[in-house]
């Protein structure tokens, strides 16, 4: 008998643990169930997940698949990671609703080094959350156990959510005016993108303690830094059944002018002016304590504004006004003006609000 018949090779001496696996989907099954909608159709555990389209006279499919970045190095570093699946639908959902589209499912797909079936769980229900946030339904996914190519404590999370919007109904530059009036919806802070370069700033240059408490943050840097991402979803679509939106923009990576200039046609400029609004105290603590410019912070960071509407100016008001009762800082940041050929398609003008 040979050694091999002796001692049998089993997947999990390869490091893949599959009962591990199966105690992670029943303890995450409860986050994920609150996360649906009527139109879905089966249960979890299927091939693939399904989902009835309902009646649309011509229907746009959209589709957005994205992940959180370098967060997750902090969510890993504090143990904590019940939120981080909120950034994760924020980011796919909000750059749906740019175009009019409602979000209508999501699925993630989690990658770990090691399967701990509490911190998968924990990561679902911050997914899940995110989903009810947004009205959309956690359609599935899939957890993959990556040993040998990830260090047992790390995983990565992604995500591709999925929208319709009618044709007649889809928004896009091509709608926006000048004279148009361009709305800010405050972030709730950095949102998920910028970690790499606020990460070196504080952590590896300032050597800024994650469990430190802040005085001008008013909590420790850890809890700032892992403030979940603002889902505007729902409150784009709100806007959209009773104002004239032309477009949305989602502020991720590449700041708010490197994100409006891909919103604006040609012939036209968003103009915005910094005197509107104060960003938060952490962009501050960012810019200040790493010697960081105010260009490079405006290339990397959202400063403040999360979301965009740009709306018919006789609809500002009334937009400004919903959005306040659904309890939502916002305010009116510019307006589109005609510029000349080659002129840059978004500007930032003057000095930010003291606070």
């Amino acid at each position: 008998m040979t050694d091999s018949e002796h001692n049998p090779v089993s997947y999990a001496q390869a490091g893949v643990d599959i009962e591990a696996g199966d105690r992670a989907v029943e303890l995450f099954k409860p986050h994920a169930k609150r996360a649906t909608r009527p139109e879905v159709r089966g249960g979890l555990g299927g091939f693939a997940g399904l989902f009835a389209l309902g009646k649309y006279n011509e229907p746009l499919l959209a589709a957005g698949s994205d992940g959180v970045g370098t967060k997750l190095a902090v969510a890993q570093a504090m143990d904590k990671h019940d939120t981080i699946g909120i950034d994760l639908v924020a980011m796919c959902v909000d750059d749906l609703v740019v175009c009019g589209a409602e979000p209508l499912f999501l699925q993630d797909y989690i990658a770990v080094g090691k399967v701990v079936p509490e911190k998968v769980a924990e990561i679902v229900s911050g997914i899940a959350e995110g989903c009810v946030q947004a009205g959309c339904a956690l359609l599935g996914g899939e957890t993959a156990e990556h040993p040998g190519v990830m260090n047992a404590e790390d995983y990565d999370v992604s995500a591709t959510a999925v929208g319709v919007v009618e044709a007649s109904e889809l928004l896009g530059p091509d709608r926006v005016r000048e004279g148009d009036a361009i709305i800010a919806m405050a972030s709730s802070g950095l949102h998920s993108n910028g970690y790499s370069l606020a990460r070196h700033v504080l952590l590896d240059t300032a050597g800024l303690p994650l469990d430190g408490h802040i005085d001008e943050l008013g909590r420790t840097l850890g809890e700032e830094l892992l403030e979940p991402t603002r889902i505007y979803a729902k409150d784009c679509l709100a806007l959209t059944s009773e104002c004239a939106v032309r477009t949305f923009c989602h502020v991720t990576g590449g700041g708010l002018v490197g994100n409006m200039e891909r919103i604006i046609p040609e012939g036209l400029t968003a103009r915005m002016e910094r005197s509107t609004w104060t960003p938060q105290e952490i962009f501050r603590t960012i810019s200040t304590v790493g010697k960081v410019s105010r260009e490079e912070m405006e290339k990397t960071f959202n400063m403040g504004v999360g979301m965009v509407a740009v709306v018919a100016a006789e609809d500002r008001d009334r937009a400004l006004a919903m959005l306040t009762a659904r309890h939502l800082h916002a305010w009116e940041l510019g307006e589109v003006v005609a510029s000349e050929a080659g002129a840059a398609r978004a500007e930032l003008v003057g000095d930010y609000q003291r606070s």
